[in-house]
């Protein structure tokens, strides 16, 4: 191996070096723990040093890193206490996630590390974001993130890529490539050779290293974020190295041919650096030993008081607590009683309009909401009054945008991205349930992201249009739900949403959007989330709904004159309103549950089961259900109404009435 010092210094050299070895001591010494059963699990980087130690030295402290399994030099180079790191990997409540996640899924802003989910491929997009923010505060700062070669397989790497190419974000997307995907050779994850062969496709410089030697990774990395720094743009740097153990220990490696061990133990990148600068006379047998000497006592030193902290006492008030960051709403009144007619649709507009101006550092994302204003015209004129940074038309990449929210949160930014219709989130359902929703609760950073949701059925558009999706959503503890069925509610609610830390999925029915007006505050104002609000009173019976179900109760109410029921209008569903739930079953003592999405796991099925649960003695008949068929929303318009729950709601009325 070949190493070419150029004009580095020996004490920038001897850095390097301490750099290097310190992770393969401490991996040396947890493959020991490993077999003593003081670690549960291990993911082994012998072999892969240089690459984590190269890159990180290379960059500013306060620059941001995105580590994977094998990227352990990254912490220890970023001088995290050993004894945190180590209470991190034995789950005890001193590490970094209070015990609840393990290795090296946490981040830590106070070190400017954002740590990986096992999903891999979402925080290449969480890299995007990190670096969109330093570009908007016009700070001169890369972001480095990797990833592994089976890794980049997934449809995350390409959509991560393709967004920092088309908006020229500064990110060194820093490719390991060492082979294997697991137990699966690189001939059976991809069809190119290098993948330096994709940059020219997206449009972004890529570069091949010695991903064995830290003297040319640092030195690449070095001049490459250099020049980021000075002309904002993507790189990406593949490194071409070997894992001389399994994926993690217990997998093993019986899959690797033989010969390739000999071949790469050839170029251990912590031998052949340690060779050198014996040669060169940087390193002294006794300086070696006295370097070793002292990681050995820090590494002690940090196994002995991880190992004499207690493992983590289950709090339950605590861990329901954690999944959001705190915040107690302060309700916001308009500071004067002016009011105009508002379509639906308008309402949102002015909430959006009206944030932006109050929070310089909230950006809008989606597909064709700049010039074009939007599908539905919800951002039509946001371009010329706010500017194309902060109206940013995206590619068809929801993914990318979603961990870009989660990225520009990191750097204290808020962002409110558009779905071009609720049905399109699935592309991007990764990113809301395992990086937004699980964010604070594994290491105390927040999602100040907000998902609008133009949902529901009604237009004939068909299965991929119509869907009503909140549910898939409500099983996710970590996220808010949003359903408004007013223009003032959908204003005031969405400015609450915009203002909450926590990521909010906001769901707008489409069809309200020019069919409801009403006289609504032309100031800012909110509404408070977690309150349902009495829509229309009454003593017969309770019909609870959200959404386009609080106009279909009030239709049917209006064509039963002698029937009087409460319309309890849920308004938001995560959390929702128990107490108001409890009052109008105690009034009435007959309850209705109404929503638009399939009957079967829907929301209603959980309200339900609660009043049963806990309001039992004041029931005076069955608890219902309404919602829509269990069948996919077909787009012929009279199988479409079929679908949904309206007629079922009379036949539903009418059988509680006579029970």
């Amino acid at each position: 191996m070949k190493f070419n010092r150029k004009d580095y210094t020996d004490d920038e050299l001897l850095h390097l070096y301490r750099g290097i070895l310190k992770p393969r001591m401490i991996e040396e010494k947890m493959l020991i723990l490993l077999r003593q059963g003081k670690v549960s699990k291990w993911f082994s980087g012998i072999g892969q040093e240089a690459i984590s130690v190269g890159s990180t030295l290379a960059l500013d402290p306060d620059e941001y890193i995105l580590p994977l399994h094998r990227n352990l030099g990254v912490f220890t180079c970023r001088d995290i206490p050993l004894d945190r790191l180590f209470a991190q990997f034995q789950g005890k409540r001193t590490g970094f996630t209070k015990g609840r996640d393990r290795s090296f899924h946490f981040g830590t802003n106070e070190h400017h590390i954002v740590g990986m989910i096992s999903h891999l491929g979402p925080q290449l997009a969480v890299a995007d974001g990190i670096a969109l923010a330093e570009m908007l505060d016009k700070r001169e700062k890369v972001t480095l993130v990797y990833s592994g070669d089976g890794g980049a397989s997934e449809g995350d790497f390409h959509e991560a890529l393709n967004v920092a190419a088309v908006w020229g974000l500064p990110v060194i997307f820093m490719i390991e490539n060492n082979g294997y995907g697991l137990s699966t050779p690189s001939n059976e994850q991809f069809k190119c050779q290098y993948f330096i062969d994709k940059g020219p496709a997206y449009g972004i410089d890529a570069l091949q290293i010695d991903g064995n030697n830290v003297l040319e990774v640092y030195d690449t990395v070095r001049q490459a974020a250099y020049s980021i720094r000075k002309n904002p743009r993507p790189m990406l740097i593949e490194a071409m190295t070997f894992r001389m153990r399994g994926h993690e220990e217990a997998s093993g490696t019986k899959y690797v041919p033989q010969e390739l061990f000999e071949r790469w133990s050839k170029k251990d990148p912590v031998e052949n650096f340690e060779k050198y600068l014996l040669d060169e006379k940087v390193l002294t047998p006794k300086s070696l030993a006295a370097i070793r000497e002292e990681f050995r006592e820090e590494i002690e030193r940090g196994l002995e008081v991880a190992h004499n902290t207690p493992m983590p006492t289950p709090d339950v008030k605590e861990e329901l607590a954690d999944m959001y960051q705190p915040f107690i709403q302060d309700v916001i009144k308009p500071k004067d009683s002016a009011r105009s007619e508002r379509r639906f649709v308008d309402a949102i507009s002015d909430s959006l309009r009206q944030s932006l101006e109050r929070y310089p550092d909230l950006v809008i994302m989606g597909q064709d909401i700049a010039e074009y204003g939007g599908v539905f015209k919800v951002t039509e004129g946001f371009v010329d009054k706010f500017g194309k940074e902060r109206i940013r038309n995206t590619p068809l990449c929801e993914s990318a945008i979603l961990g870009i929210g989660l990225g520009m949160s990191i750097k204290k930014k808020k962002s409110v991205i558009e779905m071009q219709f609720a049905d399109f989130v699935s592309a991007g359902f990764s990113q809301i349930v395992n990086n937004l929703a699980k964010s604070h609760y594994r290491w105390g950073q927040n999602a100040d992201v907000v998902v609008r949701m133009p949902t529901g059925a009604g237009a004939a558009a068909g299965p991929f249009h119509s869907q009503s999706n909140e549910a898939w959503f409500f099983h996710t503890p970590g996220l808010k739900i949003v359903y408004p069925s007013t223009p003032y509610d959908a204003k005031g609610l969405l400015n609450a949403a915009i203002e909450d830390p926590n990521p909010v999925m906001f769901f707008e029915h489409k069809l309200l959007y020019r069919a409801l007006s009403e006289a609504i505050p032309d100031d800012y104002y909110t509404v408070e989330i977690g309150r349902a609000r009495l829509a229309q009173e009454g003593s017969d019976f309770s019909i609870i709904t959200y959404g386009m179900g609080v106009h279909w109760a009030k239709q049917l109410l209006n064509t039963m004159p002698d029937v009087s029921a409460d319309i309890l209008d849920l308004r938001s569903l995560l959390p929702w309103d128990k107490e108001a739930v409890r009052q109008t079953v105690t009034k009435t003592g007959r309850v209705i549950v109404l929503h638009e999405d399939t009957i079967t796991g829907g929301i209603g099925a959980e309200i339900a089961a609660w009043i049963s649960e806990n309001c039992f003695t004041q029931l005076d008949g069955p608890v219902v259900r309404v919602g829509g068929l269990d069948t996919a929303i077909p787009f012929a318009p009279p199988l479409e109404q079929e679908f949904l729950p309206v007629k079922r709601l009379r036949e539903k009325v009418e059988a509680l009435l006579s029970f």
